[in-house]
């Protein structure tokens, strides 16, 4: 006997395809929600350019004022920011955005003055937010961190911003560093307690670093990369602390901001 698909379908409705028609489409923070920076000039830079952010965001299941990660490569000059997926808790990649100026080499910043751009793993809580920054928009990584204190390196004032020009800091366009901005506010005013900002010399891959052997840097940056491949392993920012003056890693005790 022959049974008929819609014979079959009106047994059986519950299909993933017709699962997957009944779920509701994640929806954007209402306006009266989402809080967002009330200094003139971040607060016009978010509202001409959240629509179209938030829907390239909900393209890929993310949300305006949901938690975020940053990570850089200097070599590459690549500056990668990751939101958290309420589905997964997981941190998805958003989008990567190219660096428009830095300074220095490869290699830590160790002092005041030098020029170079930072290693390692920093926060940034809502208090490091530049709306008024002279370089259109920034946000200061937190240099010098517990690590850099241990160390002794010296320096200040080193942020992500706008305006092209870079001494010691990662400098992006201003139209790059409007949605960096806007994306890292959002998150910070709606609950995140501090987002994370980790700095690398290079894509931290096996054949990269195997390549640096013999420089004086090697060792640092073998354990920059535990930090780095934590993360590419649960898409989660690990905790990170010092001890005995070296980094030390652990995936979070639980899958919160």
């Amino acid at each position: 006997m022959k049974i008929s698909v819609l014979f079959l379908l009106a047994l059986f409705p519950w299909c993933s395809g017709c699962k997957k028609s009944q779920e509701k489409p994640l929806a954007p923070m209402p306006s009266e929600t989402l809080k967002l920076s009330d200094h003139p000039r971040a607060r016009e830079v978010a509202s001409r350019i959240r629509p179209g952010l938030e829907k390239d965001l909900l393209e890929k299941n993310l949300r305006l004022g949901d938690p975020i990660f940053i990570r850089a490569f200097k070599e590459e000059k690549q500056l990668e920011v990751f939101v958290k997926n309420r589905a997964t808790a997981k941190y998805d990649l958003f989008r990567s955005y190219r660096i428009a100026a830095d300074s220095g080499i490869i290699g830590p910043k160790l002092a005041e003055g030098d020029g170079q751009v930072p290693e390692g793993f920093y926060k940034v809580p809502l208090s490091a937010m530049k709306p008024d920054s002279r370089y259109h928009l920034a946000f200061n990584i937190g240099y010098p961190n517990a690590y850099d204190r241990f160390h002794q390196r010296t320096g200040s004032f080193i942020m992500i911003h706008g305006d092209r020009v870079s001494i010691g800091c990662l400098a992006m366009t201003d139209e790059k560093i409007e949605e960096i901005f806007t994306i890292a506010d959002a998150a910070l005013r709606n609950g995140q307690d501090a987002f994370p900002v980790h700095l690398f010399p290079f894509r931290m891959t096996e054949n990269r670093l195997k390549k640096s052997e013999g420089n004086p840097w090697f060792e640092f940056w073998s354990d920059l990369k535990k930090g780095h491949d934590l993360f590419e392993t649960t898409n989660l920012p690990p905790d990170v602390s010092v001890k005995k003056g070296r980094y030390a890693f652990s995936s979070p005790e639980h899958l919160g901001s």
